[in-house]
């Protein structure tokens, strides 16, 4: 189980140093990332969140590149990132990944699924759902499909899988944090406040 955005497409982009990743792929987030996958997974937050303010009491764009890309990630008062948490069983092949339209941001819902009778949907497109029954979590890859592939996993499993989710979000923000320092200097509290927000974990 791991916490996953996805990545966006990468043309021209030269802001900051970024890795080759297949646009559309899922980079998982972790703290063993190089410095230029952190700038891709930064790119994709950004980008998820470079929406011009309309009508919503936010300050106009800053004319420089830089200040105008991040402005939507620092400004917005909701904050998205396309992704969310990938189950792979590679004994079986099968991969439970968040559909279209799901958040990185909103990935402690999965604590719902723990509660008796709890269900928790992750997207469209397809649309996985997890929930549990009795003592296992039951993950339909989509639930669209009866004949979807389906994950079944003991309930404590699934805590000890989304406590090493939770440990990845955190060693990924330490390393994020001092990537954002040595390549974003004159953003560096305003960014990691920000990505706190986007990955729901404490900015201290």
């Amino acid at each position: 189980m791991q916490p996953v955005v996805e990545v966006c497409a990468q043309d021209g982009f030269a802001l900051w140093p970024i890795a080759a990743v297949e646009p559309r792929s899922y980079l998982a987030l972790s703290g063993n990332l190089t410095p230029h996958e952190v700038g891709t997974a930064l790119m994709c937050i950004a980008s998820c969140n470079d929406v011009d303010p309309e009508h919503d009491g936010r300050p106009p764009r800053p004319a420089d590149e830089l200040g105008s890309f991040l402005h939507g990630l620092l400004t917005c008062d909701r904050l998205f990132a396309s992704g969310g948490v990938r189950v792979t069983d590679t004994a079986a092949a099968v991969v439970f990944l968040p559909g279209c339209c799901n958040g990185l941001e909103d990935w402690r819902e999965w604590s719902r699924v723990l509660e008796v009778g709890g269900q928790a949907w992750f997207g469209h497109d397809p649309t996985p759902c997890a929930e549990r029954r009795g003592d296992l979590v039951r993950l339909a890859v989509n639930a669209e499909q009866s004949d979807s592939p389906v994950l079944e996993l003991p309930v404590v499993a699934v805590q000890r899988l989304l406590a090493g989710v939770e440990q990845d979000l955190v060693d990924f923000f330490a390393l994020a944090a001092d990537w954002t320092a040595r390549n974003l200097p004159g953003y560096t509290s305003r960014v990691t406040t920000a990505l706190a927000r986007v990955l729901d974990l404490p900015p201290g």
